[in-house]
């Protein structure tokens, strides 16, 4: 702009030169515009100037940042090249269509470059060339004057036409010489000259009954351009009175937009003459345009000026109308006097909103600040009715920042965002100009938010627990883990690996394998709850992002008996490892007395483990009998001298699983004389101390086995109340069984899944002792229901280890 300003005023001294190279300076920090000036009717194509030089923007990174220009033009006249930055002519530019007289034609670019965000503003002056003559708006003018005319009488004339501006536009009027009369020209602005013809000497019809002048039109051009008008003048001999106006100036106001027909002001004009020659009649004069035509009308008899037209402020903001008073004399005399119409702006344009978005979505990791688009607001109406406050809703994370530049804002975001929280915002931005009323409109900006990975995987329960029964196929599937992550696309892709790291409690991980992508567990063996009661081992799951998140989980596995051993025959045990022994009783025993106890256990639990004695076979019915819950046998009456001396007994030990599974064993019984019977008693004794301390160590294996059981409960209680406050599809329910006999053992029934299992326990009692040999899950207890304290009968509890 500066070297524009110092190739006008070349010439002027160093002073001068030096304080335009400080406003440019100034200027240029202030508002970043550049200006250039091209003629106008040049080729398309023609290089305007280099903008990207001008500016030092670097070349190589234009067409990355979509240097461009922000236009709502469909055929716009400029364009940008993308690579090199220069701006071209992209049509025919005629400044009179696109400028009409505006006496500067200056076209306003924006250009914007995005990453980051640059708005450049460009001016280029379209100079205007000679290339249209003076025209006048017809070939010849008659005119009609009385020889009694005046010298000094002005006759105004139509101006000559020129589109163009400036000096290129009618710079002066010529009138062929002659004696009587002369040429003036009136200036009106807006680079229009009026000519006015001035009588300079009395008309003698008699002398001359006519004139004929010829005016031309000069423009400024080199070589300059003319255009002629051929004035006839008659020369008539009467009226001697022009009418006379009552005010010297017409001055009014007029609301624009005013209905058709409003009267804007009414002249008045008097006439000495008498008759014909003093009535006066109102027109508009020979100087207004054809637009004004369109827009006003005036009464001839009353010389009321109306509206005609639509009247808009913003297309102009002041109107003078000549108005011509005239008689009706043969030969009329007029007077011309001007009226000025000044236009009151009412605010009827509402704000108009133009949004230039820089990029389709922001990452939700945006940085409070960052600028989403460019927001510019503009009305066309002026003071408080073309002021316009801009303003978005308040539940939205972003905020309208005012520019450097009047009227334009940059939406910025205010706060973090969250994409899990809101993935889209249609932000309303409402322009509301300050007239009243005020008129206001409204624009939609679409805001996607893009992911991060900011959300590490969840999984849907923390720790996992499942049960799975012993005997499982190797290889199979026995659960799964599942966690969900709220990111989206590869941020929310989600793969399982179960940690390996070698300590202890993680070596059983290594015969388990899992899914990668949908986290199945399986088991690559086969459980066996004799060996393995419960393990845990952790899962991780790691998302896709880049860097990638992670979470892990505990998963605890208990493993669930079935009935897979069959009962193991304690006593009676011979020497070479069968199920046979021999018991020498004395002849005179009586009914109820002990012979010999069938000891037994099995490493099952609950109903698995549970053993039940049975006789199968016995040589005399009648003689012994067999409790089916403690193994006993008791003699059923007192033996005779007719009883044989020996009796074999084959007893069945089963337990009670689904399938049972039995074992066998054969105790013979002699009967001998009461001294032999004595002679044994030592060794019995002997076997009796044994017993006892074996009852010593059973009395610590019962505190033992109560601690642990205890301690079972416990977690069973714990376990219940935390799989209780979870979901059903992966927690076990734990039901307490109401089913009770009275007598034997109480249950507790669960689900895993689809189906369905029951533990089984006894309810123990003070007194309950521990079989020797039973691997402390075979108690014995008192039975209730006969009066000999030796009696006993055997129940199973289920305990973890």
């Amino acid at each position: 702009m500066c070297l524009f300003y110092m190739m006008e005023q070349r010439g002027r001294d160093a002073r001068r030169w030096v304080s335009c190279v400080l406003a440019g300076l100034l200027w240029s920090l202030t508002s970043a515009q550049l200006r250039y000036s091209i003629s106008e009717e040049v080729k398309e194509g023609t290089v305007v100037g280099n903008i990207a030089k001008d500016l030092g923007l670097d070349k190589s990174t234009l067409k990355e940042r979509k240097y461009r220009i922000v236009s709502s033009v469909a055929q716009p006249l400029f364009h940008l090249g993308e690579t090199d930055g220069i701006l071209y002519v992209s049509r025919n530019i005629d400044r009179e269509e696109v400028c009409e007289r505006s006496s500067a034609c200056l076209i306003h670019l924006k250009t914007v470059l995005e990453n980051p965000l640059e708005v450049h503003y460009v001016a280029v002056e379209v100079l205007d060339i000679n290339d249209h003559s003076p025209s006048f708006p017809e070939e010849t003018k008659t005119l009609e004057m009385p020889e009694s005319v005046l010298p000094g009488m002005r006759i105004p004339l139509k101006a000559a036409r020129d589109p163009d501006s400036g000096l290129f536009s009618v710079q002066q009027y010529k009138l062929s010489s002659n004696d009587h009369f002369r040429l003036e020209m009136k200036d009106k602005g807006d680079d229009e000259k009026m000519p006015i013809l001035i009588v300079q000497k009395s008309l003698d019809r008699e002398a001359a009954g006519s004139h004929s002048l010829v005016l031309t039109a000069v423009d400024g051009g080199t070589p300059p351009k003319t255009g002629e008008l051929n004035i006839l003048i008659h020369v008539l001999d009467v009226n001697d009175n022009a009418p006379v106006f009552s005010k010297d100036v017409y001055s009014v106001t007029l609301d624009e937009n005013a209905p058709v027909g409003t009267t804007v002001v009414k002249v008045n004009a008097t006439d000495l003459d008498e008759g014909p020659n003093g009535d006066v009649i109102y027109s508009f004069g020979n100087g207004v345009s054809h637009r004004l035509l369109k827009l006003f009308d005036v009464n001839h008899s009353s010389g009321a000026i109306t509206v005609k037209g639509i009247i808009d402020y913003e297309e102009k903001a002041q109107y003078e109308i000549e108005i011509l008073a005239s008689d009706k004399a043969s030969l009329p005399l007029s007077t011309e006097k001007s009226v000025i119409i000044k236009i009151v702006d009412i605010n009827d344009n509402a704000p108009e909103i133009e949004v230039t978005s820089f990029s389709s979505s922001i990452p939700e990791d945006s940085r409070p600040g960052t600028t989403v688009a460019l927001i510019s607001v503009n009305d066309l109406d002026s003071g408080l009715n073309g002021k316009v406050i801009c303003s978005i809703g308040e539940d939205v994370p972003f905020v309208l920042s005012p520019s450097l530049q009047d009227k334009m804002y940059s939406l910025v975001t205010k706060s973090h965002l969250d994409r899990e929280k809101m993935s889209k915002y249609d932000i309303l931005v409402v322009a509301r100009d300050t007239g009243q009323p005020a008129l206001s409109s409204e624009k939609t900006i679409s805001v996607f938010i893009s992911d991060v990975n900011d959300n590490s995987p969840e999984f849907s329960s923390s720790p996992y627990t499942f049960y799975v029964t012993e005997g499982n196929h190797a290889g199979a599937s026995v659960f799964s883990v599942r966690a969900s992550d709220r990111d989206e696309n590869e941020n929310g892709a989600i793969s399982y690996h179960i940690v390996r790291d070698g300590r202890e409690g993680s070596k059983l991980s290594s015969f388990l394998s899992i899914n990668t992508e949908n986290g199945q567990i399986s088991a690559l063996k086969s459980f066996d709850f004799e060996t393995l009661k419960s393990f845990q081992f952790q899962v991780v799951a790691t998302d896709g992002g880049s860097p990638p998140l992670s979470s892990n989980v505990t998963v605890k596995v208990f493993i669930l008996d079935q009935n897979d051993n069959a009962p193991v025959i304690l006593y009676p045990v011979s020497s070479n490892g069968s199920a046979e022994g021999v018991e020498e009783i004395p002849r005179n025993m009586k009914a109820g007395d002990l012979v010999t106890k069938v000891r037994a256990y099995d490493a099952d639990i609950g109903y698995n483990g549970w053993l039940l004695f049975s006789l199968q076979q016995v040589t005399a019915h009648s003689l012994f009998t067999l409790d089916r819950y403690t193994g006993q046998i008791r003699t059923l009456r007192s033996f005779t001298e007719t009883d044989e001396a020996e009796h074999g007994l084959l007893i069945l030990v089963k337990d009670n699983g689904n399938v049972s599974l039995s074992a066998t064993a054969t105790v013979t019984v002699k009967l001998v004389e009461p001294k032999e019977a004595f002679a044994a008693s030592d060794v019995k004794r002997a076997a009796a101390k044994v017993e006892e301390e074996d009852h010593n160590v059973t009395f610590y294996l019962i505190i033992t086995l109560g601690s642990v059981s205890l301690l079972f409960v416990i977690s069973i209680i714990v376990l219940i109340a935390m799989q209780c406050s979870k979901s059903t599809e992966y927690t076990s329910k734990y039901l307490q069984d109401a089913n009770y006999d009275g007598t034997l053992c109480h249950s507790i029934q669960y689900r895993s899944g689809d189906k369905r299992y029951m533990l089984v326990g006894p309810r123990m009692s003070i007194g309950s002792t521990i079989v020797p040999g039973s691997h402390a899950n075979t108690l014995v207890l008192p039975d209730r229901r006969h009066t000999s304290s030796g009696e006993v009968r055997q129940l199973y509890f289920v305990y973890f280890v």
